[in-house]
């Protein structure tokens, strides 16, 4: 195999690399499946931050993903999801997502979420500087960690990995509109959390 090239702080395979690589894991091979797990480690734990309440639940959610995707990489099919990087890490991930609902389903089946009739009244931007301007990313990332459970949870299937409500829906057990509306009150919430961070960067 080939070296590998550092992407972005992430070990980069090529297409016919990618596809030594998923060969030697699918036949058990210890040597691919570290490299496996060392090249996306970073990857996973970053999603799972995500979805996490705590450090320690990161930890188990990336192990738990990685025994599951092991488990059913041969579900994967490069002839039909392709070879390519972005291709793989798109079904890793959502192979990850669906097992970090899995777990908070498991481990947190009380998690509420608003009623869809329960709506907010938007309110006019602030025409100050935006608190984008200002914050930085992991400012943005520990922020979206603060929102309650069940608005961080649509937030992130919604705004982050590109669910849209109907799917969300089907995930969650709850309706479209549940979905739609814990959207719309977690960016309220996010925007004002994000302004409140800002006026004190500012000036303090």
């Amino acid at each position: 195999m080939t070296a590998l090239k550092r992407k972005n702080h992430y070990l980069s395979y090529s297409n016919e690399d990618l596809k030594k690589l998923l060969a030697g894991c699918r036949e058990n091979s210890r040597v691919h499946e570290r490299q496996f797990f060392d090249w996306l480690k970073e990857f996973a734990a970053n999603v799972c931050y995500r979805y996490a309440s705590s450090r320690i639940e990161v930890q188990d959610l990336v192990c738990d993903g990685f025994v599951k995707v092991f488990k059913n990489l041969h579900l994967y099919n490069e002839d039909i999801y392709g070879c390519s990087e972005a291709a793989f890490k798109g079904w890793f991930k959502k192979v990850l997502i669906n097992n970090c609902i899995n777990y908070r389903n498991k481990f947190h089946p009380k998690l509420l979420y608003s009623d869809e009739n329960t709506l907010l009244v938007a309110e006019v931007e602030d025409e100050s500087e935006s608190a984008l301007d200002i914050i930085s990313y992991n400012e943005i990332l520990s922020t979206v960690m603060e929102l309650p459970p069940g608005y961080r949870m649509v937030f992130n299937l919604f705004a982050i990995d590109g669910y849209t409500h109907e799917e969300i829906g089907g995930i969650l057990g709850i309706s479209e509109g549940t979905s739609k509306s814990n959207l719309f009150k977690a960016r309220h919430w996010l925007r004002k959390a994000l302004q409140k961070k800002t006026i004190i960067k500012k000036y303090v």
